[in-house]
């Protein structure tokens, strides 16, 4: 084994593992989603490892992109809500009232999933550690 393909190595196999995670999630939460994922299970699995790594990076990059923005600071916050603007957003006060409140909640359903894919991974690990 190569060491300078381990790193990427390992990010691959995170990121494959969060998208399986969030395949099982919508597969368990959604009845829709369970029969058309079902079926992807019976269809070419190679083409289901790349989706479930796309769905891995995508993921990552939410996850990371969220954190930055809890831990901005206040002045670099401003300047990342500025240029997140839109042009066809108007600069009124009442739209930046009712964004504001919607974004909260969107944030606190991200940190929900966020969390529940940790600990099914964090059970995977376990269930992994218990088997060697």
């Amino acid at each position: 084994m190569n060491s300078d393909n381990l790193p990427q190595m390992l990010q691959t196999g995170f990121h494959l593992t969060l998208g399986a995670t969030s395949f099982l999630i919508e597969t368990l939460q959604d009845p829709l989603k369970r029969e058309e994922n079902l079926g992807k299970l019976q269809s070419d699995l190679g083409l289901l490892a790349d989706e479930l790594l796309e769905k891995g990076e995508m993921t990552d990059r939410e996850a990371r992109n969220f954190v930055d923005t809890i831990f901005a600071k206040p002045g670099d916050r401003e300047n990342a809500d500025s240029e997140s603007v839109s042009p066809n957003q108007s600069g009124s006060p009442a739209d930046n009232s009712s964004e504001s409140v919607a974004q909260p909640d969107v944030q606190l359903k991200e940190i929900q999933e966020l969390t529940a894919q940790m600990a099914a991974l964090r059970a995977e690990l376990e269930n992994l550690r218990a088997e060697n």
